[in-house]
């Protein structure tokens, strides 16, 4: 081990973070590596607790792919995932700062698992630095700051994969095919579910922070809060500041299915009403939501997306989450549909058509079709390979290859948005998909771009990307 690296180890390491972003352009714009089929992707993982380690994980599994570098405002969480790294041969740079990371012209590519405030900057500045990027859903905090995202992919040629891995499921992609072939006739609903037993997160105090985190870092685009525990690791999906509640947490995966199997992008109306029950506690975002968005298609036809959050006591709907040992029409039992069978969590979708409906959870799906039900088609869970595909198009250079394009991620993330302001607003939103605001609604379409928060200098998504 090297001394910077012993140094590290002791110490901790911090970027530069008051520099702005602008004095930094003229040196990331830079031509990047050309990588050949024979070449490992030189990527870096930012943002390492939770779902980051996830990322390690799929990456360290790819023989074309070299971890180069960690980056985490958190000193103990860059350590502990440096420590595991070290034990397996693998010896990145490490960052406090995302700026600095990205002054480093040797790094391909950049993997993004911060909280959701981060995603859409984090994005932008490592497509403007000639980085390709992975980020996790949703891809932003607020609808512009994703149609930001898009156009700084689109300008700089940079292949963008937004995290909703389902989409590389084996068992969900046929799902989709099926609804898309016909197999329930002409669906005219879709519903996302995410039923998670989510117990209360407690009030927490005001307190230091932790030795070792750059809050202010950390903090980045939102206000500058005192810092209470509940507001800092995982619980701060549920602060408006920095989450999106469940619906942009687990339900995004699920929204961004129901929409990919209807084929369609931005609704006309949108509905959403719920509340935080049952607790006294901390959180800002609501436990228990339903919404609804209603396209107006050609020739008078409308079709609904229905989306539902509830966080406590459940029934399992069309088998989700439930062991069935029912026979398949191949005489196998029928597949497991969801990640928790037994359990108190229903996860999933279901497409309803005039003839019959399907289930899709956890990469499988089943179908009853006629008015006795009579089991359909169907398939069990298979295997991701999401971050391998992303990996692959960042040599190949083939933006077509991409299953999970920014483009698709921004518009599933969207109706979370829309959904999470007509909530906020107490009204129906009137959309309109070609413009992408709501009609006659200031208030609506200032929530929208700015997520009632606005931007902390220098971490302020540009105007121009």
């Amino acid at each position: 081990m090297d001394e910077s690296r012993r140094q590290f180890l002791k110490t901790g390491a911090k970027g530069a973070a008051g520099l702005a972003v602008a004095e930094r352009l003229g040196s990331w714009i830079a031509p990047q590596r050309v990588l050949g089929a024979n070449d490992r992707v030189r990527v870096a993982i930012c943002g390492l607790h939770g779902r980051g380690e996830d990322h390690i994980k799929g990456y360290s599994a790819l023989p074309n792919v070299e971890i180069a570098a960690l980056c985490d405002v958190d000193e103990s969480v860059l350590r502990e995932r440096l420590e595991q790294l070290d034990k397996a041969g693998v010896h990145p740079k490490t960052y406090g700062d995302i700026r600095k990371l990205l002054e480093d012209k040797s790094i391909d590519a950049i993997s993004i698992a911060t909280p959701n405030h981060w995603h859409s900057l984090m994005a932008i500045w490592g497509c403007q630095a000639g980085k390709d990027v992975y980020v996790e859903k949703p891809c932003s905090h607020n609808l512009w700051e994703g149609r930001q995202l898009v156009r700084a992919a689109e300008k700089y040629n940079r292949m963008v994969q937004h995290g909703t891995q389902s989409r590389s499921t084996p068992g969900v992609m046929g799902a989709v095919s099926k609804v898309r072939e016909g197999l329930l006739g002409d669906v005219y609903l879709s519903r996302g579910l995410c039923y998670k037993w989510r117990d209360t997160i407690g009030h927490c105090p005001v307190e230091p922070v932790p030795a070792g985190v750059d809050y202010d870092l950390w903090t980045g685009p939102a206000p500058l809060t005192p810092f209470t525990r509940n507001r800092f690791h995982y619980n701060w999906h549920w602060f408006w500041a920095y989450g999106n509640g469940d619906i942009g947490n687990q339900g995004v995966h699920q929204m961004d299915i129901a929409r990919w199997g209807l084929g369609l992008r931005f609704p006309n109306k949108i509905s959403a009403f719920g509340g935080h029950f049952m607790f006294d506690d901390d959180q800002q975002t609501p436990n228990t939501l339903n919404s609804a968005f209603e396209y107006e298609l050609p020739g008078g036809k409308r079709v609904m997306l229905e989306f539902e959050v509830r966080h406590w006591i459940t029934n399992h709907e069309a088998s989700i989450g439930v062991e069935s040992e029912a026979a398949s029409e191949s005489g196998e039992p029928h597949p497991r549909l969801g990640p928790d069978a037994g359990s108190h969590n229903t996860v999933g979708n279901i497409f309803y058509g005039p003839k019959g409906y399907l289930a899709v959870s956890d990469g499988a799906y089943r179908s009853w079709l006629g008015k006795e039900q009579e089991p359909g088609p169907s398939a069990p869970e298979g295997a991701e390979d999401h971050f391998a595909n992303f990996i692959g198009c960042v040599i190949s250079r083939k933006k077509e290859d991409l299953r999970a394009p920014i483009e698709e991620g921004y518009v599933s993330a969207g109706l979370v948005h829309l959904a999470n302001v007509s909530y906020r607003l107490g009204r129906t939103l009137v959309f309109d998909p070609e413009t992408e605001r709501v009609k006659d609604d200031d208030e609506a379409n200032q929530l929208l771009r700015d997520a009632d928060r606005g931007y902390r200098a220098p971490f302020v998504v540009p105007e121009q990307v």
